[in-house]
């Protein structure tokens, strides 16, 4: 278990992509905090977010880390791209994600960049439209990765093979 675990934090990634100083205003004064908002991941298509307080930034990231962890959601990838261009919209932000060809890289802002990093993603292109607030840019992201569907999902729902959607003979169900 122990070796399960030490596995699992050698393939994780976590980037704390906003951290502030909050403010609670008293009777007796004012009391400082951290908040931290972070992005995890395992490169291998799971990401999850998360904002956490603490009394230091230290403990704010670590907050943040452990719920990121807990609250990731599977993204279906083809090779090292999306499999199709998407849009995703949170509050006024807009986040364009399209799928590249190998060698591109990632074309990305520092946002959407900590996203398709911790999914594992090494090709892709996008845009960020409206708000640049990092928290909404990243819930943009998620909610356009979130429309994402494999081919093995299409397949299913339209009542056909794998090779029928595609339409090559010899295709690995991704």
């Amino acid at each position: 278990m122990i070796k399960k675990q030490i596995q699992e934090e050698k393939s994780s990634f976590e980037k704390a992509v906003s951290v502030r100083r909050v403010t609670k205003v008293t009777k007796g004064g004012k009391r400082f905090a951290f908040s931290a908002f972070v992005v995890s991941g395992d490169q291998q298509g799971n990401v999850g977010i998360a904002i956490g307080k603490g009394k230091d930034v230290s403990a704010a990231i670590a907050k943040a880390t452990v719920r990121a962890n807990k609250q990731r959601i599977t993204i279906p990838m083809r090779n090292t791209t999306v499999p199709y261009n998407v849009e995703g919209y949170h509050g006024a932000c807009k986040v364009v994600i399209r799928s590249a060809s190998k060698g591109t890289g990632i074309i990305a802002g520092g946002a959407v960049r900590a996203v398709m990093e911790a999914l594992g993603i090494k090709d892709i292109l996008t845009k960020s439209i409206g708000s640049s607030n990092n928290i909404n840019v990243v819930k943009a992201t998620l909610n356009a990765l979130s429309k994402l569907r494999s081919v093995k999902h299409i397949a299913k729902l339209r009542g056909k093979t794998v090779q029928e959607i595609t339409g090559k003979n010899n295709v690995a169900a991704e």
